[in-house]
């Protein structure tokens, strides 16, 4: 995202205040001009580069001149061999001089800005939040796991790695030629055996050639510890930091026999700019994804935007299968649970009142916030655009409207309304809005 930061001074003739308000059309060009190009073109776009001209106009900075074509002024013109005292001499602008007035030709615009992805996605979003997300008892922090980093020669003694200091206590009992328990017992069974027999003066003299020997080994195993301090190894933990993501995002999308393509393909590109704006803002955000017919099931991101599944509707299933993951992964005592839901409208009256009772018998209590969006016909978009009539869900979730301030709804028509409306559901709060 492009970050102005002017340090200069003011120059002669130039206001610093005059290149900031400059710097501020410059950004509210830029998110009009995408905001234009994505309404009018493929959701999907938005996650591309994109090229933004800016207009000439405005583009200066403010300043004082002189106006070429009104006034009156005195000039004296110094060296003048073609004019009198009392001579007319026709304005800047006037008598067809040429160059003399503004030009009325269309000039080319002057910038044109090359906003890479990332630049792209934090102008489209940059007011745009999850109400209310972190609750009063959640804080976004990192949490530290202790994980294995290899050994070191300090640590605690309940952290002693056995196994590496017997390893360096055996290399340098090797290396000092430390004597084995084997020859000084070899040695004393020596002695043992010449002592028993009556020895005579050679033996005696042997014997104290192997006493010698013996104490000499026995001194220098002494000096040479079986294990000194300088062998003991212990395990070495290091903290690493565990990103908490204590906030879920429930994609729950009609794929009924009901769900033509237009339905489909608008359902999906409004879960697109969702996917889009959730990776963007809340990296720390997981999300899932559940498909319904007749049957609900969580699938991966490839099989939600691309499977051809069919079948009929029955749209508590989505809504128990919401509340299966959540008992299983989610608990809400942990987690910011949020659901984004795009149907048709279609659905059984008694399914309706189903929902009805999920949503207000524990769903919503579980959710921070609840987004429903209804993908209706174009030709009928003048009727019931304006108006609570509708289709059963969607008199089912009026209900819900009314009595859950964290529930809100829509309805979608043609591609033109994907944002205003993504915007009326995600639109960045107030201090005074959230009090």
């Amino acid at each position: 995202m492009p970050i102005f930061i002017d340090r200069r001074l003011n120059p002669k003739d130039k206001s610093l205040g005059n290149r900031q308000r400059f710097l501020r059309r410059v950004r509210e060009e830029l998110k009009r001009s995408i905001r234009d190009q994505i309404r009018t073109g493929k959701i999907a776009d938005v996650d591309a580069e994109h090229a933004v001209s800016m207009p000439k106009r405005g583009t200066d900075e403010p300043r004082f001149q002189e106006a070429t074509n009104s006034g009156r002024r005195q000039h004296v013109l110094p060296g003048n061999k073609q004019f009198v005292p009392g001579d007319r001499i026709p304005k800047s602008g006037q008598g067809g001089a040429a160059g003399s007035g503004p030009s009325r030709k269309e000039s080319e615009d002057d910038f044109r800005f090359i906003l890479s992805r990332e630049e792209v996605l934090d102008l489209f979003f940059e007011d745009l939040e999850l109400p209310d997300l972190v609750k009063l008892n959640l804080k976004e922090i990192l949490a530290y796991k202790q994980r294995r980093a290899g050994f070191a020669t300090t640590g605690s003694p309940t952290n002693i790695n056995v196994g590496r200091t017997m390893r360096h206590s055996h290399g340098r009992r090797i290396a000092l030629k430390r004597p084995k328990q084997d020859e000084v017992d070899l040695i004393s069974q020596e002695i043992a055996a010449i002592e028993a027999d009556s020895p005579d003066m050679a033996a005696r003299q042997r014997i104290a050639e192997l006493r010698a020997e013996l104490e000499r080994l026995e001194r220098r195993r002494r000096r040479i510890a079986y294990i000194d301090p300088m062998d003991i190894r212990f395990n070495r933990f290091d903290p690493r930091p565990i990103p908490n993501a204590n906030a879920v995002m429930f994609c729950l999308m009609d794929v009924s026999g009901s769900m033509g393509e237009r339905e489909k393909d608008l359902a999906k590109r409004f879960f697109v700019v969702l996917h889009l704006f959730l990776k963007r803002r809340y990296e720390r955000t997981e999300i899932v994804f559940i498909r319904h017919t007749h049957e609900a099931q969580e699938v991966d991101e490839d099989t939600f935007f691309y499977s051809t599944q069919s079948g009929g509707t029955v749209v508590s299933t989505a809504l128990e299968e919401m509340r299966r993951v959540i008992d299983e992964r989610y608990p809400s005592r942990e987690w910011n649970i949020y659901a984004a839901q795009a149907s048709d409208g279609d659905n059984f009256a008694t399914d309706s009142e189903r929902c009805i009772a999920l949503l207000n018998g524990e769903i919503m209590r579980l959710c921070q916030y609840f987004a429903y969006v209804e993908i209706i016909d174009e030709r009928e978009s003048h009727i019931f655009g304006a108006t609570e009539n509708g289709t059963s869900l969607w008199r089912a979730y009026s209900a819900i409207n009314q009595k859950w301030p964290n529930f809100q709804m829509s309805r979608i028509a043609r591609p033109a309304d994907i944002y205003p409306v993504f915007r009326q559901l995600f639109t960045k709060q107030s201090a005074v809005q959230k009090k």
